[in-house]
């Protein structure tokens, strides 16, 4: 049997909710039920990122249990990224957008393209075209982005939890006006690069999965088995945040909870209380699992 790689990705940019912990839990347990390894990636190139942030949620997964056999920082591994770049861009595959937010949106989306598609704007323009949109970008003190040329097909995705989902496959950015690569790329690259097999993550993240499958399949990445699932939301069926209240373990702590108690909350909502990382994983089947969201109301003053 070919050997497993799971991963859980965070973005250092603020303290882990009870929903970020759940995700995490599941990642790990999917993983570890098989025998696994087990990534641990901090994706830290978002520029809300703090070195902190990541201390923080790192510190808050193991206090639940939760192991790695390898921690990865993304910001080491820009010379990686840039060289995928300038492969795609050796392939005649990428293109300078011009377009800023409200250009995109003033344009007509193209016939066959569903509504929030890229139109394709900057695809064909001439020299003279392309000089005056850098001229127009440098006026704003930006540069412009990098856009791949896709052939605009639909990519159908089996998921594990949520089935077949099919997304059409816009030019979409891989490399923003700011110099920053963008997360479609990244994760790819990454995933290409620490061996994954198969990804555990949110499903907020399943409508982006058709273009990291495309990119996959243009870079010869192989693609892994996904596991898509339900968010963490509020009373209200907005994905939890931490304004919503006392949602963080640092937070319930202060008001009395054990690590235990907080343990057997997250496990409790999957189906499977259990008091330690350890009891959940001897129960852990990830076909188990709710297929709807889980509705956290924090304790109440």
């Amino acid at each position: 049997m070919a050997s497993v790689t799971g991963r859980f990705a965070p973005s250092p940019t603020g303290s882990f909710h009870v929903g970020n912990l759940r995700t995490g839990l599941i990642a790990w347990a999917q993983a570890r039920s098989q025998g696994s390894r087990f990534v641990m990636r901090m994706e830290d190139i978002d520029d809300r990122s703090r070195p902190e942030h990541g201390q923080s949620q790192l510190a808050d997964l193991t206090e639940i249990g939760i192991d790695w056999d390898e921690l990865v920082y993304q910001s080491a591994r820009r010379a990686c990224h840039d060289r995928v770049i300038e492969e795609l861009l050796s392939r005649g595959l990428l293109y300078e957008c011009y377009c800023t937010r409200a250009d995109i949106a003033r344009a007509p989306t193209a016939p066959h393209a569903p509504p929030g598609a890229y139109p394709g704007t900057c695809r064909n323009l001439s020299d003279k075209e392309r000089e005056a949109g850098r001229a127009k970008l440098s006026g704003m003190n930006r540069g412009p982005a990098l856009r791949l040329k896709t052939s605009g097909e639909a990519v159908t995705v089996r998921d594990e939890i949520c089935g077949e989902h099919t997304g059409y496959v816009d030019d979409f950015v891989i490399r923003r006006g700011d110099g920053a690569v963008a997360y479609n790329l990244v994760c790819v690259v990454d995933d290409g690069t620490d061996g994954i097999t198969e990804i555990v993550r949110a499903d907020d993240l399943l409508s982006s999965t058709p273009r990291q499958v495309y990119l996959q399949r243009l870079l010869g990445i192989d693609t892994p088995a996904y596991y898509h699932v339900p968010l963490v939301v509020n009373r209200e069926g907005k994905r939890l945040a931490k304004r919503d209240g006392d949602v963080t373990l640092q937070a319930l702590k202060e008001r009395g909870w054990s690590v235990r108690e907080v343990i057997e909350l997250i496990t409790d909502s999957l189906g499977m209380r259990s008091a330690s990382a350890e009891e959940f994983l001897e129960r852990f089947n990830i076909r188990d699992i709710p297929r709807e969201p889980w509705v956290f109301i924090p304790p109440a003053d």
